[in-house]
């Protein structure tokens, strides 16, 4: 991607990123052209071509990272902040009614079924997307054991990498079936490791 040098082009880029990922949720990948990203973004094809000169797969790359970046954007503040029980609580919530609210598509993943995993660039970003969500998750259960809620000899790593996991699977069954059961699940069960933690302190 070409990256625009002044306040104005960033803008034009910007518009583009998101005007795609707009018809692409809408019309689903395979289906979604050029022309129709050109009239969403309302950008010229000189435009288009000048900040993703790769076409189509380098659009569909940008795309992939915004939607990533929407991943974690819409679980804040929660996220950010799990220092409490009811924080936790909060995160929770937020992250199933998310994924409930997305249904059974996963604009994601479409997209790097359509520009494949091991194009350059696309594993990078599933791979940042994970390894920022772990750390928040851990940084969440540090701040429970800061705040002496849970045992300092728990395990942050591996329950955090375990959640994570967990969170993964209940969405790929959720987007296979429509029930949130086992999202809810997961998620439900790594809290309550935690509270099993707190548990053994008292």
């Amino acid at each position: 991607m070409q990256n625009a040098s002044t306040a104005k082009g960033r803008a034009t880029q910007a518009r583009i990123v998101e005007g795609a990922a707009e018809v692409l949720r809408e019309q689903g990948v395979s289906f979604t052209t050029l022309d129709d990203i050109r009239a969403r973004a309302n950008a010229s094809k000189s435009q288009l071509f000048h900040y993703f000169p790769g076409g189509k797969d380098e659009l569909l790359l940008a795309v992939a990272q915004w939607e990533a970046d929407r991943v974690l954007a819409d679980q804040q503040p929660h996220l950010g902040s799990l220092d409490s029980w009811e924080s936790w609580g909060r995160w929770r919530d937020a992250v199933v009614e998310r994924y409930e609210r997305q249904g059974d598509q996963c604009p994601l993943g479409a997209l790097f079924l359509q520009v494949g995993r091991s194009t350059p660039g696309a594993r990078a970003i599933v791979t940042e997307l994970m390894r920022q969500w772990q750390k928040q998750l851990a940084d969440g259960m540090r701040a429970l054991q800061a705040g002496g809620l849970v045992s300092p000899g728990f395990d942050v790593e591996r329950c955090s990498a375990a959640l994570l996991a967990g969170i993964q699977g209940g969405v790929s069954i959720m987007m296979s079936t429509g029930d949130s059961t086992h999202l809810k699940a997961a998620l439900d069960n790594g809290i309550e490791q935690l509270r099993e933690s707190a548990r053994r302190l008292a």
